[in-house]
């Protein structure tokens, strides 16, 4: 399964979100992993600040678990000062709907 979704960075965030995720934490990237997440790409539309994420998951019960995980939250505290977040600090983050894919 393909999911597509997106999020916005706060003005003047777009070095160090890319620093943050560039030094990854190894607990988080396993957190992905374990939770049936596998090629992960994060895209940066530099005018709007718009975040376009894509990943593919196994299965979206066992994706949407990795959200309650201490790893999950620790990084979304983490990234909370440079992007938008809900109440929780975890990303707004609004899913996408596919509308193509070819192979």
């Amino acid at each position: 399964m393909i999911k597509g979704f997106k999020m916005k960075l706060f003005p003047g965030q777009e070095e160090e979100y890319e620093k943050r995720h560039n030094q990854l934490w190894p607990e988080m990237k396993d957190m992905i992993h374990e939770h049936g997440g596998k090629n992960y790409t994060i895209f940066l539309d530099k005018e709007t600040l718009t975040l376009f994420g894509y990943i593919e998951i196994e299965d979206e019960e066992l994706w949407a678990k990795g959200a309650d995980t201490a790893i999950n939250r620790k990084w979304w505290d983490f990234m909370a000062d440079i992007m938008e977040t809900n109440p929780d600090n975890s990303p707004v983050s609004i899913d996408l709907k596919n509308v193509f894919h070819l192979d």
